[in-house]
């Protein structure tokens, strides 16, 4: 299976049809059908490490603000309580705890319901340990890619520029300087596979510091990094800012062959 990083953006992306949910969704249409989808969403930061193992997740609407046809959407994905077991035993040593609380997030739903619209794929999401440094969470991701050869599409969502502080508001505004800056590194270090530039992300200093105020949307990148194969290139599927400092980059790793795809994905972000 190919490995995924969605750029998911503001939560009404699920109910626009743009560039960014385009794209979402012609990905979904190229890859395999897969047996299951691990979530790795910005939106599930915590003490220690989760994975959902119940066979019905709740839709949660984790956001405040905006209009009541997002809150009433739902994404009735099944579950996967076997799979949460197997990431559990993927993930040992670490401590992996079986949560019957959670469900998906909108970090995860906001995209899948474009790739996967029917939600009939059962959809499982792991939690990332906002305790750990950057390593801790690309180590992780590299013991998740037996799941790649079972099936199992791996995700990650969240966004590389996130600087919700700092948003500007209107159309076309463009992009901070920081923001171009540090998610052409990104691109740099996903096309040549220097995964130690993107572990290693807070080096760039000022422009890290603007773009990754807070770890959450950048960690989810490093779990797909993580399991790009040695022989695989990492395609950006679409790219660009919103708001000034909201960076939509998506990128994926091992997608079959799909001329249409990549010949009408743009490339390079627009300023």
């Amino acid at each position: 299976m190919p490995v995924i990083f969605f750029g998911h953006g503001s939560p009404m992306n699920t109910l626009a049809h743009n560039r960014y949910t385009e794209a979402w969704r012609k990905l979904g249409a190229a890859v395999p059908k897969p047996k299951a989808i691990l979530a790795i969403s910005a939106h599930w930061f915590t003490r220690g490490t989760a994975v959902t193992a119940m066979v019905k997740p709740r839709t949660i609407h984790d956001f405040h603000g905006f209009p009541q046809s997002l809150f009433d959407v739902e994404y009735p994905a099944p579950g996967d309580p076997l799979l949460a077991a197997r990431v559990r035993d993927l993930l040992a040593p670490v401590a992996v705890q079986l949560d019957e609380s959670w469900g998906l997030d909108h970090g995860t739903w906001s995209v899948l319901v474009h790739a996967f619209p029917d939600a009939g794929i059962p959809v499982v999401q792991l939690s990332m340990d906002g305790t750990r440094p950057a390593r801790f969470h690309y180590e992780l991701g590299k013991r998740l890619a037996p799941l790649r050869e079972e099936g199992v599409l791996v995700v990650g969502s969240g966004n590389v520029v996130h600087n919700l502080m700092l948003m500007r508001r209107g159309e076309g505004v463009p992009a901070f300087d920081w923001a171009q800056r540090f998610n052409e590194k990104v691109r740099e270090a996903l096309a040549s596979a220097k995964h130690s530039a993107l572990i290693d992300f807070e080096r760039l200093g000022e422009d890290a510091r603007l773009s990754v105020p807070t770890p959450e949307h950048y960690l989810p990148l490093l779990y797909i990094a993580a399991l790009q194969g040695g022989d695989e290139t990492m395609a950006i599927a679409v790219d660009g800012y919103e708001a000034g400092s909201l960076g939509m980059l998506t990128a994926v790793a091992g997608m079959p062959a799909n001329e249409e795809v990549n010949a009408e994905l743009p490339q390079r972000p627009p300023t």
